[in-house]
């Protein structure tokens, strides 16, 4: 009687080429944005492409660009066909312009020069367990958004990726039917991808966009053409202070931009001004317990050294809400990274 040979897994990565490859993450995140930035994806929609030529399209160096994209093709974003040619793979779709859940303007945002200068004072952080965003550009982070509005453009575009790539999910794990005929505040909601797309499933409830002015400027044009303008309101406000009364409100990756107190602040006027059976519906990741690896342990490292915020485990946002006089009422996964976590005022 014959028998298949077992197959033989894969050895593990010697520890030396673990730490060398770790290390030198940072050159994959440089290669990374260098071709997004080029647009060197969208050239291979149509099919392989000769370095020679995308190098002529974007006025690039061809033997550095057949380099990079050879480096980038030794871990998966993009393939050599034949010799000095090259064409997408399913990783590198993610970084064409108009991709489904294209992650395109996310990677322009979280593997730019900025944050290499941001990670850069990673030991200062380790020192002072404060953020470096002010050591680096001499403001805390979102005023210095405010102040540099290139990069504040970057960013604004880099949530609106986000919400169109973790959007989707969350409208299928959560039910928002029984907000019919109520308001819905979307805090802090940047350019309204969010709350448009909620809206948009549910035609019986009013949304308001509430952020900074200079934010909630750049949503108008997109709210106006969804033909929205009648049932999205927008406001703009310090959320620390004051938030519009409503009967729920939605954050997405908001209260992990801030530390315990400053969260606190927010859900606290959120309660305030909320009516009675108020509730709150966040979408963040949660830190679960155990050594396996989450986008949530990574991002929560950016939390420390930019805003100065943190990600948070399921029983930290449930003592966030008791205090707020919130009591947490589910936390519902998704099919992202993310989960959606309900708490209603007390």
């Amino acid at each position: 009687m014959s028998s298949t040979p077992a197959a033989i897994p894969a050895a593990a990565p010697a520890p030396l080429d673990r730490i060398m490859q770790i290390a030198s993450g940072y050159i994959l995140s440089a290669a990374l944005y260098a071709t997004a930035k080029l647009g060197i994806p969208d050239l291979l929609q149509n099919g392989p492409c000769a370095t020679k030529d995308l190098a002529r399209i974007t006025n690039s160096n061809e033997d550095a660009l057949h380099r990079t994209l050879r480096a980038l093709a030794g871990v998966g974003i993009f393939r050599e066909t034949s010799s000095r040619v090259f064409e997408l793979t399913p990783a590198a779709e993610t970084l064409c312009t108009n991709a489904p859940n294209s992650m395109r303007d996310m990677v322009l945002w979280i593997a730019d020069p900025f944050h290499f200068k941001i990670h850069a004072e990673l030991p200062c952080a380790l020192k002072t367990g404060t953020t470096v965003c002010e050591r680096v550009t001499g403001f805390p982070a979102f005023d210095y958004f405010a102040k540099d509005k290139e990069e504040s453009e970057v960013f604004n575009r880099a949530m609106t990726n986000l919400s169109a790539a973790l959007i989707p999910a969350v409208l299928d794990a959560y039910d928002f039917s029984y907000l019919n005929g109520k308001t819905l505040v979307d805090v802090a909601g940047g350019h309204g991808y969010a709350l448009t797309a909620i809206l948009q499933k549910y035609p019986q409830i009013h949304g308001v966009l509430f952020d900074l002015e200079h934010v909630v400027a750049g949503a108008a044009p997109g709210i106006e053409d969804l033909g929205l303008s009648k049932r999205c309101a927008t406001a703009s406000g310090d959320f620390f202070k004051a938030v519009p009364a409503a009967d729920a409100y939605f954050m997405k990756s908001i209260l992990h931009d801030w530390d315990d107190e400053r969260a606190l602040a927010i859900l606290q006027c959120c309660c305030h001004s909320g009516s009675k059976n108020a509730k709150v519906i966040l979408v963040e990741t949660v830190i679960a317990p155990g050594n396996e690896p989450h986008m949530a342990k990574w991002l929560d490292i950016e939390m420390l050294l930019l805003p100065g915020g943190r990600e948070r485990t399921e029983a930290e946002f449930e003592e966030l809400f008791s205090k707020a006089g919130f009591r947490l009422t589910r936390v519902l996964a998704t099919k992202s990274p993310v989960s959606v976590i309900e708490a209603q005022k007390l």
